[in-house]
């Protein structure tokens, strides 16, 4: 499974002003169809949960349509992935 951890200042370089929750969701996006990465719902469901904590709206919806297709203990971790990403940045 592919790990992608951005930081304040990657974000910075990697174009000036980045609105994190626009980032997240964009790992969201890639991890959902595998774009450049292999398919990994429960990295998508991660990044989707942190743009939507950091107010993407468009986030919780794709959160909620990829749950749907995720097994409860996958959503469990994808949450717990989530948290940890918090709590370390």
């Amino acid at each position: 499974m592919a790990r992608f951890e951005v930081h304040e200042t990657e974000l910075a370089a990697m174009g000036g002003q980045v609105v994190a929750a626009d980032f997240y969701f964009q790992l969201g996006i890639t991890y959902s169809i595998g774009r450049g990465v292999p398919t990994d719902r429960i990295a998508a469901h991660k990044w989707f949960n942190l743009a939507a904590a950091e107010g993407n709206s468009r986030a919780t919806i794709y959160r909620q349509e990829l749950a749907v297709e995720m097994s409860k203990a996958d959503v469990g971790e994808a949450l717990r992935q989530a948290r940890e990403y918090m709590r370390v940045h």
